[in-house]
This record gives C-alpha cells, sequence and structure tokens, in this order.
C-alpha cells in the first residue's frame, strides 16, 4: 500500500495535525504496514525501517505498538464523527442530511481507504481502555446515523421498520467500502459516495 492512496479524491491528508514530523512519518508508515500485514505481524522494526528512522527513534514519539494503533484510530473516528456531525447539523430535510452524511462518509472511506481499513478493522487489537475509548466513539458515529433516520420516520419521510437495525446497515455498507476500493477503478470516491447516498435513501424509503 502506499501513502499516496490518502489523497484520493482531493481529500485533506488525515494526520495533517500530528507534529513533529517525525511522529507524523512513523504515523503514516504505521498505517501501511499495519495495513499491508496487519497489526500483529507488524514489528516496530517495520514501522520505523518505513519511516526512514532507527526503531530506538520511535520510541521517542510513541511508548509501543499499541499507543501508535490507538493514536490512528482516534484521529480516523473523530474524523469520521465530524463528518457525520457536520451533515447532521446541516440545513434541509432528513432525506437531504442523510444523502449528504453518506455521500460524505463514504467519499472519505474511499480516498482514505488503507486508513480506514486500519481503523474499522483492528480494533480488537487495543487494550482493554484504548478500546473502551473507541467503541464509545463508535457509539457516537451510531448515533448521528440513527438520529438523521429517526427524524426522517418523525417527518414521514422514511418507512423504517427496525431503526437500530437500518443503521447498522447502513454504516456497514459505508465502511465496506474501505475494503474493496480500488483507484485504478471505473469509480471516484465522489461517484461511489452518491451511487451509496441514492441507495441509502431507497433502503430508507425515502419517497416511497
Amino acid at each position: 500500500m502506499s501513502t499516496a492512496e490518502e489523497t484520493v479524491g482531493g481529500e485533506a491528508e488525515p494526520w495533517d495535525e500530528v507534529t513533529p514530523d517525525a511522529a507524523r512519518r512513523l504515523l503514516v508508515a504505521a498505517v501501511d504496514a499495519f495495513a499491508e500485514r496487519g497489526y500483529h505481524a507488524t514489528t516496530t522494526r517495520d514501522i520505523a525501517g518505513r519511516a526512514g528512522m532507527s526503531p530506538a527513534a520511535l520510541y521517542i514519539h510513541y511508548k509501543t505498538k499499541e499507543e501508535l494503533l490507538h493514536r490512528i484510530s482516534r484521529i480516523g473516528h473523530d474524523k469520521a464523527l465530524g463528518i457525520l456531525r457536520e451533515a447532521a447539523g446541516g440545513e434541509g430535510t432528513a432525506a437531504e442530511r442523510l444523502a449528504d452524511a453518506v455521500a460524505s462518509f463514504v467519499r472519505w472511506h474511499a480516498a482514505h481507504r488503507t486508513t480506514a481499513r486500519v481503523v474499522q478493522y483492528e480494533l480488537d487489537a487495543l487494550g482493554p481502555d484504548a478500546r473502551a475509548e473507541i467503541v464509545a466513539l463508535r457509539r457516537q458515529v451510531d448515533a448521528e446515523v440513527r438520529g438523521m433516520i429517526e427524524d426522517g420516520v418523525a417527518s414521514g419521510e422514511f418507512r423504517v421498520a427496525d431503526v437500530p437495525g437500518t443503521t447498522l446497515a447502513v454504516l456497514s455498507l459505508c465502511i465496506d467500502v474501505a475494503r474493496w476500493f480500488n483507484v485504478t477503478g471505473p469509480r471516484t470516491p465522489e461517484e461511489v459516495g452518491e451511487l451509496y447516498a441514492g441507495l441509502v435513501l431507497r433502503m430508507v424509503g425515502a419517497g416511497a
């Protein structure tokens, strides 16, 4: 995997806020290594080598490999939550807000698919405290989507018999984009986002 994948679709780098530069390079290297080899098969030496640094240099910025994964997971989930909160708090009908949320959420998972795979699928590698923190963020992500669906049901825009189940289905659909999206494929992140927004609106019975 290449860190160049993280700029597909013109999206900002997810790690711009990480300083100093050495800490950011290590984080990017860890994302690539975890995505390619898996968390458990990756060593701190692998990560340091990818960043062009010595293993000893890594410990200046991160005490453990798990701390790196935790930082990656925290930043990734904060980004995802921010995307959904912005859409949920926007103007427009429940259908318009849900469509905007899905399109933006999918676009991020496609444009940052390497990062998203690590963020979404390496959760079980975290220790109890770190995992509890990330699970709490995931509950907030769920709540944002569920809230938009509930708004649509209340306004009569959506026909949804099982709101929690539908929320889970919507999130699963969006997140899975990170698993299969290919930069050389026929669709851009923007096109996939628009496609999925339409699919989700049909899923909730918008306009039915």
